[in-house]
């Protein structure tokens, strides 16, 4: 793994990965990259694999999303809860649908930030730290290849009617 920066992991060019994640206020940093990593290694994926991370607007702003961000080299990216609520999940739950609006952040994110044709390949996990419980979720979703002239890409529901604006 190549290192540069504080600690940061040096993405490869037109990396096909993206980490959806879903935190609490408060999260901390170890829990997030400590979920992610883990994730990433039991799928047999590298962490220099890794496009960005995408999380729902509204936490955007927490520290230990901002700060895995960073170390991991990658960008942050929110979308609107209404956004993320129009993605059908695997894996719905109440929590997020309280907190925020829609009833997945990681896959949800994950999938939406994969684009078009993009497919989950590890379903949302949960954070489980020492003897408490979990305050962040990451799903891993993959953009599909290049497409070339002639082919066409199969497309999810939910997607088309975001890019309709319905």
């Amino acid at each position: 793994m190549e290192v540069i920066g504080r600690g940061a992991i040096c993405p490869l060019p037109g990396s096909p990965l993206v980490i959806g994640v879903g935190a609490s206020r408060g999260v901390s940093v170890g829990e997030v990259l400590g979920l992610v990593e883990a994730t990433l290694a039991e799928a047999g994926l590298s962490p220099r694999g890794v496009a960005e991370l995408a999380t729902v607007e509204a936490k955007t702003g927490e520290p230990g999303l901002l700060t895995a961000a960073e170390r991991l080299g990658v960008p942050l990216c929110g979308y609107p809860a209404e956004a993320l609520a129009a993605v059908e999940v695997p894996n719905p739950s109440a929590a997020p649908l309280t907190a925020v609006g829609t009833a997945g952040v990681a896959e949800a994110a994950a999938l939406l930030a994969a684009g078009p044709g993009g497919e989950l390949l590890v379903a949302k996990r949960k954070s489980t730290p020492h003897g408490r419980p979990g305050r962040a979720t990451c799903a891993v979703a993959r953009r599909p290849a290049a497409v070339k002239s002639g082919q066409s890409r199969q497309r999810r529901p939910a997607v088309d009617r975001l890019d309709a604006g319905q």
